[in-house]
């Protein structure tokens, strides 16, 4: 596919690109849902951009290969997404906000409501027009987010006064330590959920992320709403991601220098070379979702790139326009002036990079590519 609209200039003028594989997030989403046993529907949390892919490029790859139910975080994400999914089924996952039940409704927006008011003004809103608009009633397991209590939740669905006409479309909670299946919150959450939503059986259930659905059918129920392993991220620590990568960030080499032994690289003076080194300067920084906490010191290694197959550590601070790599030893040929360099993707996993940053993955998609060309097409 060629590059969207928003390249505005001609792509010899962009430091880098990012191309972002949309084929491959629906065969992400087809391994998931294959992973059901057909027992659970397959949505797909698309928020944030759809991690920083592209929310309407996505929206429509995902549609096209079966998913019919999104999860996005604000309105206005959700009626973004309405403009080129007429036909879905869209959740918002913080609520309802005061005063935005209009369009709600107007847009056909489902909202996650998270709270004992939010409950009331849209059981509220069907009271006055005497019947049941679809939103989802979430409710809290212990990641003490969103979701009214467990008291509130039994409560307030049990009592035919105060929830009127008004039917679920979803019961729902969110998994805290999902990324370690080990951990006994996982199980604890599973149970409680389990009991509280027990007598509204009958009503969908959702409970599982990206890593409850890899964790089993115990924690799939009636839904599911993957996210980070839609987009080649690592859904469980410490574990073979079987995911397929789906962005590829790659900056080009603006200069090759030589640096002396004993001088030192980028600001503050942290990183000194130990050997005579040849650097190349690459057009990515911070501005561009390269986290500044994964560049090196003295004391610790930093990130790295992937030049043909060659590994190019990060040297130095990671400034907000450049960043300085070690290639040495990599052949002169393969570092010219112009070339690209890969910053992330099929040999440079986010998670990996997320790693050197103290951080996770969805960071680093989420904050990637505000200034780089965006292609969308596969990642060769």
């Amino acid at each position: 596919m060629s590059a969207p609209p928003e390249n505005r200039f001609p792509s010899d003028l962009y430091g880098g690109r990012l191309t972002i594989d949309v084929d491959a997030v629906s065969r992400n989403w087809r391994f998931l849902n294959d992973r059901l046993g057909g027992n659970s529907e397959c949505a797909a949390a698309i928020k944030a951009d759809a991690y920083g892919t592209g929310q309407k490029a996505v929206g429509k790859a995902l549609f096209a290969a079966g998913c019919r139910t999104f999860f996005v975080a604000v309105p206005a994400e959700a009626v973004a997404l309405r403009q080129v999914l007429p036909d879905a089924v869209i959740y918002a996952l913080n609520g309802l906000l005061p005063g935005t039940s209009g369009p709600y409704l107007e847009h056909d927006i489902r909202p996650v409501l998270g709270s004992l008011a939010e409950l009331e003004e849209w059981t509220g809103l069907c009271k006055e027009s005497g019947r049941s608009f679809d939103a989802a009633v979430h409710v809290d397991t212990g990641i003490h987010r969103l979701g009214l209590s467990p008291a509130e939740f039994a409560r307030s669905l049990g009592d035919p006064s105060m929830m009127g006409p008004f039917v679920p479309s979803l019961l729902m909670s969110h998994l805290a330590c999902g990324s370690t299946p080990a951990h006994e919150m996982n199980r604890r959450q599973l149970d409680l959920f389990r009991d509280v939503t027990a007598p509204h059986a009958h009503l969908p259930r959702s409970l599982a992320n990206s890593a409850g659905v890899l964790m089993g059918r115990d924690y799939h129920f009636d839904v599911v709403r993957p996210g980070i392993s839609l987009y080649g991220g690592q859904a469980i620590e410490d574990e073979h991601n079987p995911m397929t990568p789906v962005a590829k960030v790659e900056a080009r080499i603006m200069i090759v220098r030589d640096v002396p032994e004993g001088d030192t690289i980028g600001y503050g003076a942290l990183h000194t070379a130990k050997r005579p080194l040849r650097n190349a300067v690459v057009a990515a920084g911070y501005a561009d979702g390269m986290l500044r906490r994964a560049g090196s010191t003295d004391e610790r290694p930093g990130g790295f790139a992937m030049i043909a197959g060659h590994k190019a550590p990060i040297l130095g601070r990671i400034s907000m326009d450049m960043i300085t790599l070690d290639v040495t030893d990599i052949p002169e040929h393969l570092v010219e002036r112009g070339a690209y360099v890969e910053m992330m993707g099929p040999n440079v996993a986010a998670a990996d990079l997320a790693a050197y940053a103290d951080t996770i993955d969805y960071e680093y998609l989420t904050s990637l590519g505000r200034r780089f060309e965006r292609v969308y097409g596969p990642l060769t």
